[in-house]
């Protein structure tokens, strides 16, 4: 089954003293290309959360955010009341004041205010792990139901261009009389006597150049290796998008030998249906 690199998944939980949202957004990218934002104390598990991710994900533009909501009492930063105090004491040594106001000059000045570095507790990190996978099924849940209409379109083109494919099989015949025809008209016209055989034999050489015959059966194998992998258990856009450049590679070697107009609006259509393919195959995982 095959999954987009589109997706969204989202896992809100509360700790005691603060709530935690985290979120992942993918979008097409031909690696994991993935971009981290989270408060400083959650830096030292950065590595393991790039792992999960990586692990799970495989390929895709990944956006992780890890939001902090404090809803309780966690307060990270102190007064330092001996600063402080001497800071007010020095203060009434310059100016005349009430104790308010000198409180109000020494709070602002270096070191009245610490804050302590915060690390991050084993337990808490044993949760937030559990909710990244939690967002990491809901983002896939999302890749494959978008896989799963990619299919569908996939499909449909793949089946468009086997009737384009028979068309051009039915038309292949016509196509060669008209080369026939025109030469012998074009032998006629000079009115000069030729040598039978050694016409036919020219003539057979010059059919052959334009035989498709090669190319009709590769194409119709790449079709059906494509339907194949599409329906495989994995999801291997880059298997695909080699095969579909196979599949162009027929088509175009057709359209070159075909020298028949109406084949060659067949083609045309052919090149059509294939890079809508190849625009959708950006997208999958």
């Amino acid at each position: 089954m095959i999954q987009s690199m589109t997706g969204y998944g989202k896992s809100v939980f509360q700790l005691p003293t603060k709530k935690i949202s985290i979120e992942l957004k993918s979008l097409n990218s031909k690696s994991l290309d993935l971009n981290a934002r989270m408060p400083s104390m959650y830096r030292a598990k950065e590595l393991n959360i790039r792992k999960l991710i990586a692990k799970q994900l495989v390929r895709g533009k990944v956006d992780f955010s890890l939001y902090v909501e404090v809803t309780g009492e966690d307060i990270s930063s102190k007064i330092n009341k001996t600063v402080v105090n001497q800071y007010i004491k020095q203060l009434k040594d310059v100016v005349d004041g009430d104790t308010t106001e000198l409180l109000k000059m020494a709070i602002r000045l270096p070191d009245a205010v610490t804050t302590e570095r915060e690390e991050i507790d084993e337990d808490e990190w044993v949760l937030i792990a559990k909710e990244i996978n939690t967002a990491i099924a809901h983002i896939k849940t999302y890749r494959k139901d978008e896989g799963a209409i990619l299919k569908q379109d996939f499909e449909q083109r793949i089946s468009t261009l086997r009737t384009l494919l028979n068309q051009v099989i039915t038309m292949d015949p016509e196509r060669i009389d008209g080369v026939r025809a025109r030469l012998e008209k074009g032998i006629a016209d000079i009115k000069e006597k030729v040598d039978e055989n050694r016409f036919e034999q020219e003539l057979v050489y010059y059919i052959e150049k334009f035989d498709i015959t090669e190319e009709k059966v590769r194409l119709d194998n790449h079709l059906d290796y494509f339907t194949s992998s599409l329906n495989s258990e994995d999801s291997n856009g880059k298997k695909l998008g080699f095969i579909s450049q196979e599949i162009g590679r027929e088509i175009n070697t057709i359209g070159s030998k075909s020298n028949y107009a109406p084949m060659q609006k067949l083609v045309v259509q052919m090149k059509d249906e294939l890079e809508k393919i190849k625009e959708q195959l950006l997208n999958v995982l």
